[in-house]
């Protein structure tokens, strides 16, 4: 069983950046993060498996990164809107997947408890 922790969220405006944390209590293949709002499926956001992904809607201003080391993923999130208010959650897997396999929350084992993203217009 692998334990995950994220750190990070707050309410920030419209065109503020935040940095999300996620730690695990062991080393995983795959780490991911998904988001979530009331009413919505959750959707993926970003993550390392077979390569780094990001989903359309937050290419160029999200970055994922990962510290082995520290068994440590980030998300920086820059140009933050409103859309991107939600729910944020870590995931992962001791496997490695394509494209479409981390799109779905289906395909990830481990789950963090998840951290709130407020982003005020």
């Amino acid at each position: 069983q692998v334990q995950l922790v994220e750190s990070g969220g707050g309410l920030v405006q419209a065109g503020g950046s935040l940095r999300l944390s996620c730690a695990a209590s062991a080393h995983t293949a795959s780490m991911g993060w998904f988001r979530q709002t009331p009413g919505k499926e959750r959707e993926f956001v970003a993550g390392i498996s077979e390569t780094t992904f990001y989903a359309d809607s937050v290419k160029g201003r999200f970055t994922f990164s990962r510290d082995n080391a520290k068994n440590t993923v980030y998300l920086q999130m820059n140009s933050l809107n409103a859309e991107d208010t939600a729910v944020y959650y870590c995931a992962a897997r001791n496997l490695i997947g394509g494209y479409y396999h981390v799109l779905s929350d289906d395909w990830w084992d481990y789950w963090g408890q998840g951290t709130q993203v407020t982003v005020s217009s």
